[in-house]
């Protein structure tokens, strides 16, 4: 499995593999593969990888811009993250996520967020930060990871692709 930063010839791969991915979950994967396909068009996809194995994608990951109202530079979210049904619970999805945080890192970014299931995610540090807010977020579900010191708190605004769905 080789982990890499997209390419112009990998969207529609992606975008298939996306709605693969989130087939079963209400909206049949449509609403995850137009958040990727939206965050791409807008030049929002900071980072955006995938598992590659002997040439056929079989995991994504995206990160793009999300911004606490206080002190919010250099913040992301991670989401949505999408692995092929045939290749779950092979650590694909784990190896994204940690490839992503260390490019954020490397990048200095001051943190990154995320909506999702809080036993998945506190492998890798996120963890619920009283200090940063998402409106409506179940409880637990919204969590953090601080690479920095910085005061960052307040609601944390994703772009508007996020705006009409919920994610794992």
């Amino acid at each position: 499995m080789w982990i890499r930063e997209e390419g112009p010839d990998d969207v529609d791969a992606i975008h298939d593999l996306v709605r693969k991915a989130f087939a079963a979950y209400p909206g049949e994967g449509k609403l995850e593969s137009r958040t990727v396909d939206t965050l791409r068009a807008d030049h929002a996809l900071a980072v955006s990888l995938v598992a590659d194995i002997d040439g056929r994608i079989a995991g994504h990951v995206a990160f793009s811009p999300a911004r606490p109202s206080r002190d919010g530079d250099r913040w992301y979210v991670l989401g949505p993250i999408a692995v092929d049904p045939a290749d779950q619970g092979h650590g694909i999805g784990a190896a994204l996520v940690r490839a992503g945080l260390r490019i954020l890192e490397e990048r200095e970014a001051n943190g990154c967020v995320v909506l999702g299931d809080p036993a998945y995610y506190a492998r890798f540090g996120f963890r619920p930060d009283p200090l940063l807010t998402l409106p409506a977020a179940p409880d637990g579900a919204f969590q953090a990871l601080r690479f920095t010191d910085a005061g960052s708190a307040g609601e944390v605004v994703l772009h508007a692709a996020f705006g009409h769905h919920e994610y794992d």
